[in-house]
């Protein structure tokens, strides 16, 4: 019987980055699909809102990785 090999750490990192950046394009990909004006109603305050929340969770992803802290992480439009 052939024992299966345990995944170490750089395979385990390698296929986890893999899945989850995945995910994360794809999610901004249907962020993207929020853009249709026929189909949604938004203003200038909503895209600077949502870009904003999308650009600092890069920063504080890449602050993660270079210094290894972090933070909470919410997003909301508010009302209007």
């Amino acid at each position: 019987m052939k024992w299966l090999s345990k995944e170490n750490a750089r395979e385990k990192f390698k296929r986890l980055a893999e899945y989850r950046v995945n995910q994360a394009v794809h999610y901004i990909g249907l962020i993207g699909n929020l853009s249709n004006d026929r189909a949604y109603d938004f203003n200038a305050e909503d895209i600077k809102k949502i870009l904003g929340a999308i650009e600092a969770e890069v920063e504080t992803v890449r602050k993660v990785f270079n210094e290894g802290k972090e933070k909470p992480r919410n997003f909301a439009l508010g009302d209007d």
